[in-house]
Formats: C-alpha cells, sequence, structure tokens
C-alpha cells in the first residue's frame, strides 16, 4: 500500500497491539504522534525521560507485552539511558524510539545533535537504523519482533526528516518464537542426575516470571518434595503460601532459604542467570552449596554456566522444561521420595524460625543504630523503627497487589518481607541498582494493570528523584500508592562510612520538607506516619482511596537513622592512608 513513512511507523506498532505510550512531545517525531490517537495509541505524557523509560519498563513487566516510550532527539532521548539499563537487566521487552538529527544535518554540530546509537549499545538487545523511509516498517517491526525473541530492550533509531514522503509499504506481522523445553540429551542427563538426589533445591528465577511457569514450577517441586528458593528481586516467581517456599536468596534475604540450599546436593536453577549479587554470603552465611550438582536452565544459552559451574546447561523456556523434566520423572525411582516427609518438616522448622527471627528482629543492633534509637527515643517515639515498619507493611497488604522497590538500605531491608503468590507482582531495578526507579515504574504497571492495586517503596533519597511523576499520576488519572521511608539521610552509601570510615559522614544527610505536603501541592493525597499501629491502617486508606477513588496518595513513614547490613561489602576495604595530613582519617 502506499503510505507515509509515518502511517508505516505507527500501522507497525498498532499490528504489535501497541496501545500505550510514555514520553514527552518534540518536534522530531510529531508528524506520526499527530495519528496516535486515530490509530488508537495513547502517549502518556511524563515529567521527565526518565520516567518515561521506566514506565515502559514497569508496563512490559506487568503485561508480558511491549513497552512504548518515545522523547524528542538529543537531551529527551540521552535522558532515558539510566533506564533502559534497568530494563535490560530486568530482560524487559522495551522498545525505545529515538527519533534523530535529520540526514541533510548530521556531522554539523546542529540543535540538539547526537549520536545516539551508541548511547545505548551496552544495553540493547538489538538497534534498529531506519537507513531509508521505504524501510520504515521492515526496522519498526524488526525492533518490536527482537524485544521479545531477545527478552530485552530493542532500539528504533529514526532520522526525523524520514517519517515524511510516500512510500510502498506492507506492514510486516509479528514474529514470535515458541520456545522449546531444550535438547533431549541434557534433559535425559537432568532427570538422571535428579533421580540420584538426596536433597534437591529449586531456585525459581524470572524466567519462570516470564515464561508464566509458576504452576509448572509448582508441580515440579511437588514431585520432587524439593524446597523452592526465590531467586535475587524475583520474590514473585513462586506462590509464597505454598508448603515448599523458602524466600528469597541475596542481599537481605530469607535465613531460611539460606540455610536450606546450603544443604542441597542438586540445585535446579529454573529460568536463572544465577547473578553474582544474587548469591553473595548474607547473614554471616557463605550459604552457596560448594559440593552441589548444579542443574542450569535458561533461553539464554550465554548464560549457562557463566557464574556457576555447573553440572548440565539446558537452553530451554523454564515451563516447557520444568513440564519435560517433571514427565521424565514420572515413572523415575526417586532417591530423595524416602526422605521426601522428612524434608518437609526441615522446611517447615527453618521456615517457622526465620518468622519468628523477623518477628522478634524490631531494629538493627551495631552501634550506630542503637544511638539513633536513642535519638528516636529521646523523640517520643516520633521516628518509626524500619524492621517494625516493614512488618506492618507486609500485614496490611491488598490481594493481587503489585510492589516495586527503589534501590537503598531500607528497600533491601524489605526483601525479606515482601512475598507474592502471583507472577509480575514485583518489580526492582536489579543489579543495576538505580535510584529514583520503583515509583515510575509502579506507575508503568498501573496503566498495564489498572485493577490491581500499585504500591512503591522508596527511601527519601530516591524518592527526591522521582516524585516529579506524581503529577503524571494526578495529571492523566493514574492512581497509585507510594511508601517514603524518610530517616534524612543516603542509609545505604552512609552505612559504609559506619563500618570503614569510622562515621565520617561526607554528603550522606538529607533535609527534607513535608514529602505528604508536597504531595498535597501537586494535587495528590499525603498521609504522615509516626505511630507503629499507624502504618497499617495507613496503607489501607491509601490504596483504598487508589482503587475506589481513583486517588494517588503518598505515605510518608518517619523513619529511624538505624541501618542494616551494608550494601558493598564485598567491594570496599580499610583505608589506607600515606600522607601526613590525611593520617587521622582511617
Amino acid at each position: 500500500m502506499k503510505m507515509t513513512p509515518s502511517e508505516a511507523f505507527v500501522e507497525t506498532m498498532v499490528a504489535n497491539e501497541v496501545t500505550d505510550m510514555f514520553g514527552i512531545m518534540g518536534s522530531a517525531f510529531m508528524d506520526a504522534m499527530d495519528i496516535f490517537a486515530p490509530a488508537g495509541i495513547r502517549l502518556i505524557p511524563v515529567v521527565h525521560e526518565q520516567g518515561a523509560a521506566h514506565m515502559a519498563d514497569g508496563y512490559g513487566r506487568v503485561s508480558g507485552r511491549h513497552g512504548v516510550t518515545i522523547g524528542q532527539n538529543g537531551p529527551g532521548i540521552s535522558n532515558c539511558v539510566t533506564a533502559i539499563a534497568a530494563a535490560y537487566w530486568a530482560h524487559t521487552p522495551v522498545v525505545i524510539v529515538t527519533p534523530e538529527t535529520g540526514t541533510m544535518g548530521q556531522g554539523l554540530g546542529g540543535f540538539q545533535e547526537a549520536n545516539q546509537l551508541p548511547m545505548f549499545q551496552e544495553f540493547t538487545k538489538y538497534q534498529g537504523h531506519v537507513c531509508n523511509p521505504a524501510r520504515m516498517a521492515e526496522f519498526t517491526g524488526r525492533c518490536f519482533d527482537r524485544a521479545m525473541s531477545e527478552m530485552g530492550p530493542t532500539q528504533l533509531n529514526i532520522p526525523r526528516d524520514y517519517f515524511y514522503g510516500d512510500i510502498d509499504v506492507e506492514i510486516p506481522q509479528p514474529r514470535r518464537l515458541d520456545r522449546g523445553a531444550g535438547g533431549s540429551n541434557s534433559l535425559d542427563e537432568a532427570a538422571d542426575i535428579l533421580s540420584e538426589a538426596q536433597f534437591p533445591v529449586i531456585i525459581s528465577g524470572g524466567g519462570v516470571v516470564m515464561a508464566d511457569a509458576m504452576e509448572e514450577c509448582r508441580i515440579l517441586a511437588e514431585r520432587l518434595g524439593a524446597p523452592v528458593v526465590n531467586s535475587y528481586l524475583h520474590n514473585d516467581s513462586f506462590p509464597a503460601s505454598h508448603a515448599l517456599w523458602c524466600g528469597p536468596l541475596g542481599y537481605q534475604g530469607s535465613k531460611a532459604a539460606m540455610k536450606l540450599i546450603s544443604k542441597a546436593d542438586v540445585v535446579v536453577a529454573l529460568g536463572s542467570r544465577l547473578g553474582p549479587f544474587g548469591t553473595l554470603p548474607q547473614h554471616g552465611m557463605d550459604y552457596w552449596p560448594k559440593d552441589a550438582r548444579i542443574i542450569q536452565i535458561d533461553a539464554d544459552h550465554k548464560m549457562l554456566g557463566l557464574v556457576k559451574k555447573i553440572s548440565v546447561g539446558i537452553c530451554g523456556d523454564a515451563g516447557e522444561a520444568a513440564v519435560a523434566l517433571t514427565r521424565r520423572l514420572e515413572d523415575k525411582k526417586l532417591a530423595c521420595d524416602a526422605s521426601k516427609a522428612a524434608r518437609g518438616e526441615e522446611i517447615a522448622a527453618e521456615k517457622t524460625a526465620w518468622e519468628q527471627e523477623l518477628d522478634e528482629w524490631t531494629h538493627e543492633k551495631d552501634p550506630y543504630s542503637l544511638d539513633m534509637i536513642e535519638e528516636a527515643n529521646g523523640e517520643d517515639g516520633r521516628y518509626l523503627h524500619p524492621r517494625q515498619v516493614l512488618r506492618e507493611l507486609e500485614k496490611a497488604m491488598p490481594e493481587d497487589v503489585m510492589v516495586s522497590t527503589d534501590i537503598g538500605n531500607i528497600n533491601s531491608v524489605a526483601n525479606s518481607y515482601l512475598r507474592f503468590d502471583k507472577p509480575r507482582s514485583f518489580f526492582a531495578a536489579m543489579s543495576w541498582g538505580n535510584c529514583g526507579y520503583a515509583f515510575p515504574t509502579i506507575i508503568g504497571a498501573k496503566v498495564a494493570a489498572p485493577h490491581r492495586p500499585a504500591i512503591s517503596y522508596a527511601g527519601d533519597g530516591a524518592w527526591g528523584m522521582s516524585m516529579g511523576e506524581t503529577m503524571t499520576c494526578v495529571r492523566h488519572n493514574i492512581p497509585v500508592t507510594a511508601v517514603v521511608f524518610h530517616n534524612r539521610q543516603w542509609g545505604a552509601e552512609k552505612k559504609n562510612q559506619v563500618d570503614f570510615y569510622n562515621r565520617r559522614f561526607v554528603a550522606g544527610e538529607l533535609d527534607n520538607q513535608s514529602f505528604a505536603g508536597i504531595a498535597r501541592a501537586m494535587g495528590a493525597e499525603g498521609i504522615v506516619v509516626d505511630k507503629l499501629e499507624e502504618v497499617g491502617p495507613a496503607l489501607k486508606k491509601a490504596v483504598d482511596m487508589q482503587m475506589n477513588e481513583g486517588k494517588t496518595c503518598i505515605v510518608e513513614i518517619m523513619c529511624t537513622r538505624e541501618l542494616g547490613d551494608p550494601f558493598r561489602r564485598d567491594a570496599l576495604s580499610k583505608p589506607v592512608r600515606h600522607l601526613e595530613k590525611y593520617k587521622d582519617y582511617v
């Protein structure tokens, strides 16, 4: 058909079922933007383009479809780099559309000119550059296909003058891979290893969520009687109400999960790349089983054996592989069958002990935190202990909730307290670990699933980077609930100054205004919580406003400055000073 490149671009997005995009309007793509609405596409304007790309990430992670973001060439696009990196490490199918300087002005140093492909080459699975207007639909379709097949962001780069003209074009239809279970030989070998296992443990990873394979994982776990631990920051990869669920590994994870996996003789890493940060020692335990045989299943063959030495690598879909293994084990006599009941009792005992420890772990115990507790008590209890707050928030969580967490000390401690029964419910910045992630991501998640309660967690430092998107919620009727932990500091890095730099605090203190007050000034609701018994009711009230009144509410919780375990103990050492004027700084 004869059409303009703008029409070809838009119609290809329609073929890929795009209904929502996030960004800020710009002249670079205005000819295409002019026909978004009649094509059934809503462009949701944001406050900042980083927020737009995070929203596309959240949208993609909840829906399992593409999240799409777009912006003005040059600075609008460069603002998205950090958020696209977060989507890359979350394996989210985000398509970032990057209109660029027109072809006749490239290389002349014109207004808002930049070489935009190198900006994203580290954080995209594919970069499509429209080199001729006649190929607009071809490159657009390929970017959407590759985002799904490669499980990550792709970039569609379009010179701004290529939106115009007349072309003959056929709109490509989406191509989706039908992923299989993996090679039969590797599956047979894995089944043989599992049949000999005395204490098998399953790590349920992000691949289980992306494959919608929680049920297949459950069936395999029940056949083996195997404890199931969540991989780091994938707390929604196995139902927390199930008897075999043991909680997450990694930073601030579950001691029950760590103690049980330390006993494993066979580990099935189902849909997990076994990232290094997610298997580091924690709670004083180097829990990774050194002599266990590892069966790793991942849809990306490059991840197999990359981080941990493995016995068998299976390149396949997590759900299909789980089904194939279960079938192979149906008629086998398993060595672990005889101890299944005893193993179940051990799982229950470890979980009970961990829950009791969490109940009693009301505040941190290092000297700095004890000072902060004394300060809080001197303020008539105005400041609340973070762990107590997190426990109360956990108890007040609504059904079918979606939660996003930012980076930071209290948010990391929350890993021990966040439990889910449904997939596509928990979103974190993964190993990219950027501040300002949680709030815009939960906005995108809410757009994708408006029927589900949406809650973000952020510390006051990270909140300062993202709170402007409150105006996006108000302007465009996207109600969410944001919990802000107000402890007046950059806690995660400050903990390093406590442990390694003799409490010499540099640039760690924050003097904040009332975040609830700022929220009200933006047109949202705001609640300040400074009593423990008000934490749960405040969250329930905010969620009720979200779901029944369509209102965004910021819940500002006044917390002590006590700090959990350091974030990067593995990357720091005690300081050494050679120059005389620095001798006291040790």
